[in-house]
């Protein structure tokens, strides 16, 4: 998949809450404007499997972020329900190792027809060298970041989540088929809130990302509409540059 051409297409638009009707308020809104929809932990264990045929409705595919992590047959079994919910891409952590990564796999491709993407979640955009440091990992963000893409690749994932710092990197080492979702992207006309390594929408694309999940700066925002049009059209100028 590439949406190098198409800004909107890779925009994915994090519906991060725990009330229903404001999900769907805001897939309704923004369903014109962007590509993706992910919902992640909170909204999933606040409404389950339902709320993902529910925002799927509005016409995009859903990006349901649960970062599967335990042992491979319980990870293995909870993917097939994701793939059964109507999920379009799902996150494992790679963290969790070769063998639970490739049951993550099979779970998804378990069902009758195709099924989600799996992406496997590298470092975490909150996390810096001194918090990994703190887990006693040893590598910058970046190297332990590449050792976990080239993981996921060999176990046959269509991709990883990370920084849009790494994506050049990613591209290097792991090929142009690799997806490269990228959250942690804040415009520069918003703060950082709680995200260590943020990357503009501009310098994400210019870097390579596939697509750029982005939550506050948009639904947190006084006019979500505009404030959504406002990046792609700066991903569509990082791109004519």
């Amino acid at each position: 998949m590439t949406t190098a051409t198409r800004p909107r297409a890779a925009l994915c638009v994090a519906l991060d809450g725990s009330d229903r009707d404001w999900i769907l308020e805001g897939a309704r809104l923004l369903a014109r404007e962007v590509g993706w929809f992910k919902l992640g932990l909170e909204a999933f264990s606040a409404h389950g499997p339902r709320l993902v045929d529910e925002v799927s409705q509005h016409g995009l595919p859903v990006f349901l972020d649960l970062k599967l992590h335990d042992i491979p047959v319980t990870v293995r079994r909870a993917m097939a329900n994701c793939a059964a919910s109507g999920a379009s891409m799902v996150t494992v952590h790679a963290a969790g190792g070769r063998a639970m990564l490739e049951a993550a796999k099979e779970g998804a491709d378990a069902g009758p027809g195709p099924g989600p993407r799996v992406v496997a979640v590298t470092v975490l955009t909150s996390l810096d060298a001194a918090a990994l440091g703190e887990l006693g990992l040893d590598p910058h963000p970046e190297e332990l970041v590449l050792r976990w893409a080239r993981l996921a690749a060999h176990c046959g994932l269509d991709g990883v989540v990370a920084s849009a710092r790494e994506a050049p990197g990613l591209r290097a080492a792991c090929g142009p088929d690799l997806l490269i979702v990228t959250p942690g992207i804040r415009p520069r006309w918003h703060g950082a809130d709680d995200q260590s390594r943020t990357v503009s929408p501009g310098d994400a694309m210019a870097a390579g990302a596939d697509i750029l999940v982005v939550g506050r700066p948009i639904t947190r925002a006084a006019a979500p509409v505009d404030a959504a049009r406002r990046i792609v059209a700066e991903m569509a100028a990082a791109l004519r540059d």
